[in-house]
């Protein structure tokens, strides 16, 4: 999900008898929204994590070619 400029969050808010909010009211595309960007950034930062490790690289197709002789030996 790419931000926009005129995106706006329009939150409502529910209070306690303190006046302290616990709880929030979100439209329900701005809560989709959300729940997008949330999930980009998991997707991003677990890329992230796993190129940090520094392991060796192989294409899908030598990936599933190696599947294939593993699973042949089962």
């Amino acid at each position: 999900m790419k931000s926009s400029k005129n995106s706006k969050i329009t939150p409502q808010f529910i209070t306690n008898d303190k006046g302290e909010k616990v709880s929030v009211i979100l439209p329900i595309k701005q809560y989709l929204k959300l729940l997008d960007a949330i999930e980009e950034n998991e997707d991003i930062r677990l890329y992230d994590e796993v190129k940090s490790r520094n392991e060796k690289r192989f294409s899908l197709d030598e990936y599933l070619k190696g599947r294939k002789i593993t699973n042949a030996k089962l």
